[in-house]
């Protein structure tokens, strides 16, 4: 009898891991299957598409309550003159997106646009962006960029929705006046990973520029690094993960003290020679990293490509789109679609 107790025990054992393993199989299923529902699911790795009088450019996103709030530049051709603005749209499952809201003024000698990020500070929300002034700028020219008044801005909100008008930021200090700032494009904020209450903004000039501030109003130059354009920067692990964007494609660096960098990856270029959607250039990459939201489990990066012409030849300020990609490692990137 006592033989036989033992016996059941071991198999009672057996069973109670074998329905445990089993459970945990059914966990990891169902976890696989929500990543595949929000990402794998998706048909077109475009989010919107540009045309001939739309371009959308610059994407910056929050997730928040499991929404996505996606900010980005629109620029629309209007009776012939070009303008552009800073627009958002928001979805929960990454199909259906809300309609654009344009959250800034119309206006040439500004064209407030590239919106770099969003922060939480001070019980509110932190939108930084710039301006890109190309007064009586037309259809009928030659693709203008924008002039050396173009600076560095920021907008206030409680609620995601309702926004302040933007107010400049002194990232060189206050003893530097508005017109010695020089020409700044593509601001982005982010919180010290080694001091809480320390924020930096990353922005294009010489490479890319850094300043810190404790109050988001009062900055101290801190210094630069080789860089393209359109800056996002991820810390993790003790260390910056720093988005770039050369002529085409995104690049990646990483440092541990801002000062030193070092290259990280390949150029990525996604599924670029497969769309003609982006064949002019792919750029402006701003990734999140979603690898513990179960829903989700990856990084997952929003872009901007445009094309079929270089944007030098036209498509600037017209047929460029918002897209979408998603990875594991940073190294190796999936899409909508992706030929295998």
């Amino acid at each position: 009898m006592l033989t036989g107790c033992i016996l059941d025990g071991k198999n009672f054992m057996k069973n109670h891991f074998i329905v445990l393993l089993l459970l945990y199989l059914v966990l990891l299923a169902s976890r696989s299957d929500a990543q595949i529902s929000l990402l794998t699911s998706l048909e077109s790795p475009i989010i919107f598409k540009g045309d001939d009088t739309t371009a959308y450019r610059d994407p910056a996103i929050l997730f928040h309550e499991n929404t996505f709030f996606l900010f980005f530049t629109l620029v629309k051709t209007e009776n012939g003159r070009i303008y552009s603005y800073t627009a958002t749209s928001q979805s929960s499952d990454l199909l259906q997106w809300s309609p654009v809201k344009i959250i800034t003024e119309r206006d040439q000698a500004l064209n407030y646009c590239s919106p770099g990020n969003v922060i939480r500070f001070g019980g509110e929300w932190i939108l930084c962006l710039q301006t890109y002034p190309r007064p009586d700028y037309t259809a009928d020219q030659k693709p203008r960029y924008g002039t050396s008044e173009s600076r560095l801005y920021t907008m206030r909100s409680r609620d995601l929705v309702n926004w302040s008008s933007p107010e400049i930021m002194m990232v060189k200090g206050p003893d530097v006046q508005i017109a010695d700032l020089g020409r700044m494009i593509d601001p982005y904020l982010l919180e010290d990973k080694d001091e809480k209450g320390k924020w930096w903004c990353f922005y294009k000039q010489n490479g890319v520029s850094m300043s810190y501030s404790h109050d988001l109003k009062n900055w101290t130059l801190f210094g630069h690094t080789e860089s393209g354009e359109n800056v996002c920067v991820l810390s993790e692990k003790d260390e910056y993960i720093l988005f770039h964007s050369p002529p085409n494609g995104i690049a990646i660096k990483r440092s541990s003290n801002l000062e030193n960098w070092s290259n990280f990856g390949n150029l990525i270029t996604l599924g670029q020679n497969e769309w003609d959607w982006a064949k002019g250039r792919i750029s402006a990459g701003t990734v999140v990293n979603l690898k513990n939201n179960e829903k989700l489990g990856k990084y997952v990066m929003f872009f901007h490509g445009s094309g079929p012409k270089t944007e030098e030849q036209g498509d600037f300020d017209r047929n460029a789109s918002l897209g979408i990609a998603w990875s594991d490692d940073l190294i190796n990137w999936e899409w909508p679609g992706k030929k295998r």
